[in-house]
Order: C-alpha cells, then structure tokens, then sequence
C-alpha cells in the first residue's frame, strides 16, 4: 500500500509555508495583477500596434519571432497562434542564429524581438546579422528607449506598470501583457485576411471542428470486402452470417451490377422474429427488406451523413453510399463517424 497522504499543515510546516495564506490572500494578488493588467490597457498605444499590424500584413516572406528566456518562451507560443490562424512564422532561437540558423532569414522577412528591457544581450548580438540579411526588425520592449528599440527598424512599446512579484523582478506581469499583444494582434491578421472557417479547419485535420469541415463520406466509409452485402432472393437464415460478421448491423442488398435494391437490418429481424417467429428463416431477404433506404454520395461531407442519419422520422445508424447510377460503393455508420472525432 503507497503511503497515507500527510496533513496540508504538516506539509506547509515543513516546507516553510505560511499556512495562513488562504483566499482573501490569493484574491488580493488577482486583483493586484488584474490592475497591472489595466495599466497596460490604459496607457498602449493602439495606432503603434496597428502600425506593426500593417507590417506585418505587407510583410512579403516570413514572420519570425525571437526572444530569450520567458520571452523566448512567450515568442514561441505566439508563433504558434500565428501558424494556426493562417500566418506563415517561425521561432528562431536567438543563440542557434548565431550559429547558423540565421541563414533562413531574408530581405522580405520581418524579424520580431521580445524583451521586456531591451538590454538581451543575444537579440543585441542579432541584430547586426538579421540586418546584413536584409530583414525588417521590430522590437518589442517595455522600456520607451532602450538599446535594441534603438537598433531596429520599428520599435513596439508594451506598457507595464511593475511586475506582480513582491520584489518587481519575475517576469510575470510583462509576459502576460507580451502574450496578450501577440496573441490578439494574430487575430487581427486572421480578421484582415478574411480567414474562413474552412480554411481555419484545414489547419486544425486533427480538432474536431477540422474534421466535420474537412472530412467527407468517403473518408471514412467502409468499402470492398467491409461491406455486408447480399441478393434479394437469398434466404434471411443463410445471411445471418454476414448480417453480424461486418459490424454494421445491417445487410446492403444488391442485383448482379450491385445496383442498390434496398437494406435489412437487425432490427428488421427482431421485429420479424416476434410477428412471425421462425417463418423468418423461410422468407428471402427481398421480402423484408427497406426497398427506400437513405443513401448518401461519397463526396458529401461527413457531418452531413451524420445528420442524415439522425434527421427524421426517425435516425438511423448506417447510410448506403452510391454513386450516380445508384451502384453500391461503400457504407457510413453512425459508430464510424463518432470513432473518426465527428
């Protein structure tokens, strides 16, 4: 057996908590770092963020961020929203430049540069070398004149009021107001370019919202051998077999060209084994089959067999998929679709 867990108060003694520290305490600091917060809002200058939306925008090659320690971090996430949300970035890490990696930057390509005192010595290094590249660099500081807002092209300021740490040292107020500008500033690059739901989808295949925009019928429909077929003068009892085996819980039935005919399904049989008992096994499956089954095509999108399925008068699990000349080419389940993330 693990060991019993040791009282919080003995856990806080130990470890040289306060164990007074309760909830007016930590609501105090919420609202201290709410009102850092408000500090930024209250004194950014909108027109110099929109001016570095702008270059963004015209930018003709690739947006690169950069930044050390915390804001090496913050810059990487921001490169990622920017990715998702339909603009081409890269982090570039400022000490691999260095040593290299500085030779994906370009002429066309605008440089990023996070730091909270404009004094990182590696982005100050960099900036001789993304300049000999012919790259456009925006510092992003919150320091009004510092050295790298000096040496770059553009200079972004990010008011802070004072960090939320007790002694104004850990970077936890800057990053959290670095995060807010770049985060919203690639929505505003989303909203200028007009992104649409679908192309948004296309960069998420794997989220579910990608899969109902991306994924049609044929995606994910069962085909070939998977698929429960029979003819309409086999007897029900002789088909029992494939009626289970395919796990569709139904029987597609077709002519020789495999034309759709019509569907039986489990149901079905349940339904005629308590009307007529065992003179089911006599009757062939044309007898009691659906001869006006919903069908769907294969290039119909898969949410919409979904609907399909569960449209009325009543929701069905499965939808035969046909081609043009009503020929059989595969099979959706209801199961299917919820196993792909639909």
């Amino acid at each position: 057996m693990g060991a019993l867990p040791e009282p919080m108060d003995s856990i806080t003694k130990d470890n040289g908590i306060n164990s007074e520290f309760g909830t007016l305490q930590m609501q105090k600091l919420f609202e201290e770092q709410r009102k850092h917060l408000d500090y930024f809002f209250s004194n950014v200058e909108y027109a110099q963020l929109q001016a570095f939306t702008q270059v963004l925008m015209a930018a003709k090659g690739v947006i690169f961020f950069t930044g050390v320690g915390k804001s090496g971090f913050v810059a990487q996430k921001i490169t990622q929203t920017f990715v998702s949300t339909g603009t081409k970035a890269v982090f570039l890490s400022p000490t691999d430049a260095l040593h290299g990696d500085i030779g994906i930057v370009g002429p066309n390509d605008v440089l990023v540069l996070f730091s909270k005192s404009g004094t990182t010595e590696e982005l100050l290094r960099l900036v001789p070398c993304a300049r000999a590249k012919g790259a456009y660099m925006v510092a992003v500081t919150s320091l009004r004149n510092s050295q790298l807002s000096n040496v770059c092209d553009m200079h972004v300021y990010l008011p802070l009021d004072r960090e939320l740490c007790p002694f104004d040292l850990a970077p936890v107020t800057s990053t959290a107001i670095q995060m807010l500008f770049g985060d919203t500033v690639a929505i505003a690059l989303m909203q200028a370019k007009k992104l649409t739901r679908e192309q948004y989808a296309l960069n998420h295949p794997a989220g579910r919202i990608g899969k109902r925009l991306i994924f049609r019928v044929q995606d994910v429909m069962k085909r070939h051998d998977e698929l429960p077929l029979c003819k309409e003068n086999d007897l029900i009892m002789d088909q029992l077999m494939e009626l289970t085996s395919k796990g569709c819980g139904c029987l597609l039935v077709v002519d020789e060209e495999c034309h759709l005919i019509g569907t039986f399904t489990d149901g079905d049989l349940r339904r005629a084994l308590k009307s007529i008992r065992e003179g089911v096994f006599k009757l062939t499956v044309g007898e009691m089959c659906n001869r006006n089954p919903r069908t769907i095509g294969p290039d119909a999108m898969a949410i919409e067999a979904m609907q399909k399925m569960e449209s009325p008068p009543s929701p069905v699990q499965f939808l035969p998929i046909v081609n043009n000349d009503n020929v059989v080419i595969g099979i959706v389940t209801l199961h299917g679709l919820v196993s792909a993330g639909l």
